[in-house]
């Protein structure tokens, strides 16, 4: 999953988009409102963890254009500000989710979690299909008869971006899109080695190719090769 990650200090930014990457996350991130307001409109994000207190233009005031632009990215907004009058003003921007400075990266991931279920229509519950579920902590896929799979960066942030759009054709772009960050310029080969890779682990029905099109997570009978 791609996520925007708009802080202005320093040190929590690098920590934040370590530790983002770490949990499975591509992170593009960036400490000022005007380079954030331009990436909202113009890169394919997923999730956005906004600041709010930016230099050049605050975070409320980029939120607010993105909404009256039609970009409905779920935006999960960071604040040290306490007041239950500014929380307010966050979620009448546009904010989807809130959380207060200082908090634990864990909460921030359960957090950004249950945003993406709820932005694609699933219930906070793990993502799952065809006898398998994602366990996003340990970044491994589980089998409903006890089978685990380790899987690499990439083939986590795949499976996920799958299983967050079942049913739903992914082109080669669209994948390349949501798994690598900022301008990674990859073959699109590289996504059909993914891919494959994934089938060898979890077995070659649960993706199927669209021919000229993408890949597809079947869900129920029927698989293309």
């Amino acid at each position: 999953m791609r996520l925007l990650l708009v802080e202005d200090d320093d040190l929590l930014r690098e920590s934040l988009r370590r530790d983002l990457r770490a949990a499975g996350y591509a992170v593009d991130a960036c400490a000022d409102g005007v380079e954030a307001a331009h990436l909202g409109e113009v890169e394919p994000y997923e999730m956005v963890v906004l600041d709010l207190g930016l230099p050049h233009r605050s975070g409320l005031d980029v939120l607010r254009d993105w909404r009256a632009k039609g970009i409905t990215v779920p935006v999960l907004v960071l604040t040290a500000r306490d007041a239950w009058y500014e929380r307010v003003d966050g979620f009448q921007a546009g904010a989807d989710d809130y959380l207060g400075k200082p908090f634990h990266f864990e909460e921030l991931l359960a957090r950004l979690a249950a945003l993406a279920k709820r932005s694609r229509g699933h219930a906070p519950a793990p993502l799952s299909a065809e006898g398998w579920h994602l366990d996003e902590a340990r970044q491994v896929a589980c089998h409903q008869d006890g089978r685990e799979v380790t899987l690499t960066a990439i083939e986590f942030r795949m499976l996920r971006c799958f299983l967050l759009r079942p049913g739903q054709v992914l082109s080669k772009a669209v994948l390349i899109g949501h798994v690598y960050e900022g301008t990674h310029d990859a073959d699109s080969n590289v996504i059909e080695v993914f891919v494959n890779r994934l089938r060898s682990k979890l077995g070659r029905e649960l993706i199927a190719t669209r021919r000229g099109q993408g890949y597809v997570l079947v869900t129920g009978a029927g698989s293309g090769g």
